[in-house]
C-alpha cells in the first residue's frame, strides 16, 4: 500500500511538511549512551552539537538525558530533569528558534519540558508502557508524540526477544495505542518501529524489509538505526565503524516510507535524503 495522505506536524504553531523526509539530530546529555560521539555534557559541547546539527541540515534536535542502550543504568526522575534543565536552558538561550524533541518515557518530565522550556515534540521509547500517565499528558500538552515499539524495557529488552509474527504483532501494538491516544484527543502522532529494542538481528532486518506495511496507519514514520548493533554485528567492528552501514540503511528506510531519520551523523543522513528526493522528484519545502 502506498500512502498518498499528506503528512504534517504542528511545531510551535507552524506546520512541518514530512512528505519531504527530515533529519533529527541526536544530542545526548548522558555519560553512558552507546555511541561515545553522541555524549555532550558541558555547555560548550551542547552549543557546539546543536550548531552542528542545524548547520548540517537537521530539522529537529532530539535531546536525551536517560540512556536507553541495553543494560543501561536506571536514573531517577529528578536526575533526568536536572540534566534536561541544564541543557534546555543553554539551547533556548542560544537557539531560540530550534525545533526541540525530548526523548523521555516519563510524563512528569515531558510536562516540565513542554511547559517550562517550550519543547515541541515528545519522543517516548516506551509508548506509554513505562508511565501510565504519558498518553493523557501528551494529549493535554497538545504536542507531537513519537511512540516507539519496544519489547520489554531497556534493562531486559535483549534477553531472548521472541515474536510469532513480528510485523503483525507490532501493527497490533500500534493500532491499539493509536486508537487510545485518539480517544484522548492526541494529535500529530508519529510511529517508530523500534529497531534494536527487543529484537534480534534477524528481527531487525525483517522489520526493515517489511516496514512499508506501517504506512497503513497514514501517520509519519521515524526510523532510528544510527550506528546500532544491527549494523556492526552484521558487518563487524563497533558503533564507531558503522557510519557507512548507517547511510545504506537510512536510504533503504527512506525507500520503505520513513519520514524522519533519527541520526548521530546529520550531514551524511541529509545526503541520503537529498539523493532519495532527487530520485523521487521531490522539492525541499520552503519554510
Amino acid at each position: 500500500m502506498t500512502n498518498t495522505i499528506a503528512k504534517y506536524i504542528n511545531v510551535n504553531g507552524h506546520l512541518m511538511d514530512l512528505d519531504y523526509p527530515r533529519v533529527m539530530g541526536i544530542l545526548n546529555v548522558t555519560p553512558d549512551s552507546f555511541y561515545s560521539g553522541s555524549r555532550k555534557q558541558t555547555e560548550e559541547e551542547i552549543i557546539s552539537r546543536c550548531q552542528q546539527i542545524l548547520d548540517e541540515g537537521g530539522s529537529i534536535i532530539d535531546l536525551g538525558a536517560y540512556s536507553s542502550r541495553p543494560n543501561a543504568e536506571h536514573i531517577s526522575t529528578e536526575e533526568e530533569m536536572s540534566r534536561l534543565r541544564k541543557a534546555l536552558k543553554v539551547i533556548n538561550e542560544n537557539f531560540p528558534k530550534a525545533v526541540l524533541s525530548v526523548d523521555t518515557f516519563r510524563a512528569d518530565v515531558a510536562k516540565m519540558c513542554v511547559e517550562e522550556y517550550g519543547v515541541t515534540i515528545i519522543n517516548d521509547i516506551a509508548a506509554g508502557m513505562m508511565d501510565e500517565r504519558m498518553f493523557a499528558t501528551v494529549a493535554q500538552l497538545g504536542v507531537p508524540y513519537i511512540m516507539m515499539h519496544m519489547q520489554g524495557s531497556p534493562q531486559n529488552m535483549q534477553v531472548n526477544p521472541h515474536y510469532d509474527n513480528i510485523i503483525k504483532e507490532i501493527l497490533y501494538y500500534f493500532s491499539a495505542k493509536v486508537q487510545r491516544l485518539r480517544d484522548l484527543g492526541a494529535k500529530d502522532l508519529i510511529l517508530d518501529p523500534g529497531f534494536g529494542f527487543g529484537k534480534t538481528l534477524a528481527h531487525n532486518y525483517e522489520l526493515m524489509e517489511k516496514m512499508n506495511e506501517f504506512t497503513i496507519f497514514e501517520l509519519p514514520i521515524l526510523v532510528g538505526i544510527s550506528r546500532k548493533s544491527m549494523i556492526y554485528k552484521l558487518l563487524g567492528g563497533s558503533p564507531e565503524d558503522a557510519l557507512n552501514g548507517t547511510s545504506v540503511l537510512n536510504t533503504v528506510a527512506l525507500s520503505k516510507g520513513a519520514n524522519i531519520l533519527r541520526v548521530h551523523d546529520v550531514k551524511e543522513a541529509m545526503e541520503a535524503v537529498k539523493i532519495f528526493a532527487a530520485l523521487k522528484g521531490m522539492k525541499q519545502p520552503e519554510e
